[in-house]
């Protein structure tokens, strides 16, 4: 069996098709993403700048259990 030359046997029309049917349907969806979406504006965030007094944290007191932690870590 010969492979046939696609230039000689007048197929390479389908392959244009084919590809011009591929960038046709690549700028469809660009343009539909670019129309239904909505893009909304974002609002700036704006830091706190003042400086607040920090109060510190109060150690738990220390619990009893039945279980005992390992006193290194593996």
């Amino acid at each position: 069996m010969k492979i046939q030359n696609p230039f000689e046997s007048g197929h390479i029309r389908n392959y244009i098709l084919l590809y011009a049917s591929v960038v046709v349907i690549m700028i469809l969806f660009f343009i539909a993403s670019t129309l239904f979406n909505n893009v909304e504006k974002v609002e700036k965030k704006v830091f706190d700048t003042n400086i607040t007094k920090i109060v510190p944290i109060q150690k738990a007191e220390k619990k009893e259990t039945r279980f005992k932690l390992m006193d290194k870590a593996y």
